[in-house]
């Protein structure tokens, strides 16, 4: 198999508000956590929890729809690519970041219209043309998951 695969699936509930600011030249990044939890029963018959979190960044139009309908314990499913980032802190030590990178997101929680924004159609207003963190996207774009099986 030639060439590689970088793609992230979440279904989880947002730790805190999504927090939204832009660039300098006025593009729009929205970034928030995730939690995820897994459940199991270990060798001794107990039922065993572990939450995980994620951090995610959302950038352009999707940025502004994930700042405008997403809020503290909603659930959401996300869709994106990992990405690592680097920078020096204040001390000079080396500091590292893992996020998620999205490129699609759809409202879970009941009470909400349940629409999901992407960057992959060009035409419907909603969504980010490029979430890669490039300043220079001109389509945005609406993804319906009417057809996840859960």
């Amino acid at each position: 198999m030639a060439g590689s695969v970088n793609k992230v699936i979440l279904i989880g509930r947002l730790g805190k508000d999504p927090e939204m600011r832009f660039t300098p030249n006025g593009r729009a990044v929205t970034n928030f956590t995730m939690a995820t939890n897994e459940n199991w029963t270990d060798q001794n018959g107990e039922k065993q929890e572990r939450t995980e979190w994620h951090r995610i960044v959302a950038w352009g139009k999707l940025a502004e729809n994930c700042a405008k309908l997403l809020s503290k314990g909603k659930q959401a499913y996300v869709e994106g690519r990992l990405q690592t980032r680097a920078w020096d802190d204040r001390d000079g030590n080396k500091r590292y970041t893992t996020e998620v990178v999205a490129n699609a997101m759809q409202i879970l929680t009941p009470a909400d219209n349940a629409r999901g924004f992407s960057d992959n159609d060009q035409d419907s207003g909603y969504g980010s043309n490029d979430s890669r963190g490039n300043d220079d996207s001109a389509g945005n774009d609406v993804q319906e998951f009417d057809d996840i099986p859960f």
